[in-house]
């Protein structure tokens, strides 16, 4: 999906908006904006979430606060936002799991489509190859062809069961041809420690939970999920090219509820794509090997339902619980 970054036009009307505004965009915001993160603070969805927290307090004129509230796969704080009054003052800083994904596998109680209204994503990160660095697959072919010859007796690990990085391993697995088996850990970090350690031999990880792993120079990363090279790890292949019709990517962005007022609505995607194109937002992000990027609701809302669509199938072939 093509995402269209803010033109000096679209900047120019985005600070009118911010500034002025119809008669209701004027009146808000008048208090503190919440934006739950639904994952415990310090993980990848907080950092970034707390990266456009003073920028957005900056552009909408009142103090923005996140709200750590974690559990169940991040559905938790996703079902206090989606119940939450429609005003703009409860806002969830949401994800590719439970704004699209978790839903597959059990049921949530909340409907990510119904009781939710995209505002904008914040922030693409591929879902990157990574092998231990003394694998013997030094290539994105190599390790194909190292995977299929070694079968079930390769192991694949993932932060979790459910996950976005064991979906993107069963969904290599389908494609490639390949049989690893799935290790699910309780988090980045036991995995990190599994993987240092020798007793996995590959995984899918985003930029955020690969930079321990690529820091302790025991790692290496092959190829990204992206289908086109990756402005976050640029020198990566995608692995498309290898494996045809490949693509995994892990998303981040602000959503409401539903019944959030069109004006507010409105004031909120221009503040959250502004906060996004801060440089010291873009550069924190880049760091990070992720993407800052701003979208229209409609392209988020296209993105979480081509999502459900990607991901339905696999969790199905896969027979992936939770």
């Amino acid at each position: 999906m093509t995402f269209i970054p803010l033109t000096r036009r679209q900047a120019l009307l985005a600070a009118g908006l911010l500034a002025t505004g119809g008669a209701f965009a004027q009146a808000y915001p008048s208090k503190t904006i919440r934006i739950v993160v639904p994952y415990a603070a310090g993980g990848s969805t907080d950092q970034l979430a707390r990266a456009i927290q003073q920028p957005l307090s900056e552009f909408l004129g009142q103090p923005v606060i996140v709200d750590n509230k974690a559990g169940a796969g991040g559905t938790i704080g996703v079902d206090s936002v989606a119940k939450a009054a429609p005003d703009g003052y409860t806002l969830v800083f949401g994800n590719s799991g439970p704004n699209a994904i978790v839903s597959l596998m059990r049921k949530v109680p909340y409907d990510e489509l119904k009781d939710l209204r995209p505002i904008s994503t914040v922030a693409i990160t591929p879902m990157i190859l990574a092998v231990p660095s003394d694998s013997p697959a030094r290539t994105l072919p190599e390790f194909i062809a190292y995977a299929r010859k070694e079968g079930s007796a390769l192991n694949f690990g993932s932060v979790g069961n459910g996950s976005l990085s064991h979906l993107t391993g069963a969904y290599f697995n389908e494609l490639a041809g390949t049989r690893m088996q799935h290790v699910p850990y309780n988090g980045g970090a036991p995995m990190t420690t599994a993987f240092v350690g020798g007793q996995i031999q590959a995984a899918f990880v985003t930029g955020l939970d690969g930079a321990a792993l690529l820091a302790s120079g025991r790692v290496r990363y092959l190829a990204v999920g992206t289908a086109q090279r990756s402005d976050a790890v640029p020198e990566l292949p995608p692995i498309a090219e290898a494996v045809p019709g490949f693509e995994s990517v892990a998303w981040f962005g602000v959503l409401a509820p539903r019944n959030t007022p069109d004006e507010v609505a409105a004031r909120l995607n221009a503040a959250v794509r502004a906060a996004v194109e801060r440089p010291e937002v873009r550069r924190l992000f880049a760091e990070r090997k992720v993407e800052a990027r701003g979208s229209t609701p409609e392209q988020l809302e296209q993105l979480i339902r081509k999502e459900m669509a990607q991901w339905g199938p696999v969790v199905r072939k896969a027979n992936i619980q939770m």
